[in-house]
């Protein structure tokens, strides 16, 4: 069972690393194998195609990275402050990448959702439930940030996905120019979006 267990979690870091460094129709299942290394056989044990071992490779960085967020937007900080954190910790784990692989890799859901979302149904209806949950992870501190008066968004839930897009667009101009300092003007931008009040403001730029 544990080698099983074992030549599963293989396929799958494999899958995600390769992704992550050359997106998902340029990949073969024996590529995929071979960078695992284990038999093709394995492959079909555990997958009933490709697509399949997507849709897993997906849920898998959505677990990991859902914690991420939840760390950054929950907690007794001030909701803006909370908010801010998500960007921050979202510059420092690009620029991470960047010096341990020499490039920005950008976000694996916005580059899936550009490469695939018209192409395999149910990779788009995966990405959209992603999206949807940070989203909502975000109209809820946002909500909060309203209710204490230091936004005054109409529509939190419309901020909230103006606020996740501008996110993953700076991350994808990051990707592109290989250059995280794309980044740096994603809180500046964030309040404005919000139409956060100076009060609400000079507490998060301090």
């Amino acid at each position: 069972m544990g080698r099983t267990s074992d030549a599963k979690e293989k396929i799958l870091n494999a899958a995600h690393s390769l992704i992550e460094l050359r997106g998902y129709s340029a990949l073969g299942v024996a590529e995929i194998c071979k960078a695992a290394d284990v038999p093709k056989g394995s492959f079909y044990y555990f997958f009933e195609s490709k697509e399949a071992l997507a849709l897993a490779v997906l849920d898998e960085h959505w677990h990991a990275q859902r914690g991420e967020w939840a760390r950054a937007l929950e907690g007794d900080a001030e909701p803006l402050a909370r908010l801010r954190r998500l960007f921050e910790q979202t510059q420092a784990g690009l620029r991470a990448g960047q010096q341990s692989c020499g490039t920005v890799s950008g976000c694996m859901f916005g580059n899936l959702t550009l490469e695939l979302s018209n192409q395999t149904e149910p990779i788009r209806a995966r990405l959209q439930q992603i999206f949807d949950a940070q989203v909502e992870m975000v109209d809820t501190v946002i909500a909060e940030a309203r209710e204490r008066g230091e936004v005054t968004a109409g529509d939190t839930r419309d901020a909230a996905r103006s606020v996740v897009a501008q996110l993953e667009g700076q991350v994808l101009f990051a990707k592109l120019y290989n250059n995280t300092q794309h980044l740096e003007a994603l809180w500046e931008n964030c309040l404005a979006l919000l139409s956060a009040r100076p009060t609400g403001m000079a507490a998060v730029r301090s």
